[in-house]
Parts: structure tokens; C-alpha cells; sequence
């Protein structure tokens, strides 16, 4: 989305944000955008490229866009349980924040499967990250969250959507 077209959505009052949910396979993205849309999660099949999906919350309409495990691009739904890959987050993490395009994008990280026993807590993960050490002008939250369950979601998606909205739009 460029400039003149945020410019333009602003002038209309539109309210409108778009987020890239990236993470490792098998990290509960596609799941955590159904749960948060209200729909059915007892069927998901493995997403193979990317799936787009229209989600309103708190009036805002979003467009999120679900991508799995592709070299190059972030992963940001972490699996809290699969402590083996978390420096393969680590290592994309690093990667998405060189990238020019996404500075000054906030960071939700969904540490996805807490419900799950084992799993690192969002502040283990956030060490294992290296979270304190990124860039200070960045805006970013670790949540603890499950996708089953729902838990930590709307939490989540609480901060993201005041953190966007208090630097773009103007709140009613």
C-alpha cells in the first residue's frame, strides 16, 4: 500500500490495515486467523503457498495474508512447543527486520501453543529472540496465546490494531 493510498484512506475515514502473518509450518497461523474470524478450526489442511483472509475487528477491516514456511520471508506465529526451531526464528527474525520495506511496522509475535505442556513462556522466547536488543523505535509485543483455545488472541490483536491506529489513524 503506498503513500498517497494511505493518504487517501485517511481523508475517507476508511479504516483499513493489512498484516503478514508469517511463521514457521505448523505454527497455527491459518488457525489463528479462522479463531479470530469466528469460523470453524476443526478442519485445517496444511496452507502450501499463501491464503488471504478479510477479518473485522474493532471496525476495522484487516486483510491478512497467511504464508507458510518460504525461505526469505518472516516468521512471526511462533510454536512455543518446537523448541528445536526457535533459532530458525531467531535467524528470520534478524532477516525481516533488514528489510527497508517493513521499518516502522509494528511486531506481534504470537507465541502460538501455550496450552500445550513444555512450551517456553513468551518471556523465555522473547530472550531466546533477543527482543530487548532490537532497534528502539520499533514497536513490538510478545503474547502468549493457543489457537485451540482462543486464549491470548484477542489480546494480541487488541495491541496491534491500537498500536497501528495510534500512529496512522485518528480513533473515534
Amino acid at each position: 500500500m503506498g503513500l498517497l493510498s494511505i493518504i487517501r484512506k485517511i481523508k475517507r475515514k476508511e479504516k483499513e490495515m493489512r498484516i503478514l502473518m508469517v511463521g514457521l509450518d505448523n505454527s497455527g497461523k491459518t488457525t489463528i486467523v479462522l479463531k479470530i474470524n469466528g469460523e470453524d478450526t476443526s478442519v485445517i489442511s496444511p496452507t502450501l503457498s499463501f491464503n488471504i483472509k478479510t477479518i473485522t475487528y474493532q471496525n476495522l477491516k484487516t486483510s491478512a495474508k497467511c504464508m507458510e514456511m518460504i525461505f526469505n520471508f518472516v516468521r512471526r506465529v511462533v510454536d512455543s512447543s518446537d523448541l528445536r526451531r526457535l533459532d530458525d526464528c531467531k535467524m528470520e527474525l534478524d532477516n525481516l527486520l533488514k528489510e527497508e520495506r517493513l521499518s516502522g511496522a509494528s511486531l506481534l509475535i504470537l507465541a502460538n501453543k501455550q496450552d500445550i505442556k513444555g512450551a517456553l513462556t513468551p518471556e523465555e522466547i522473547a530472550k531466546v529472540l533477543k527482543l530487548e536488543a532490537m532497534d528502539k523505535t520499533r514497536h513490538w509485543q510478545i503474547v502468549g496465546c493457543s489457537a485451540n483455545t482462543g486464549e491470548g488472541l484477542l489480546e494480541g490483536f487488541d495491541w496491534l490494531v491500537q498500536d497501528v491506529a495510534s500512529r496512522i489513524y485518528v480513533l473515534d
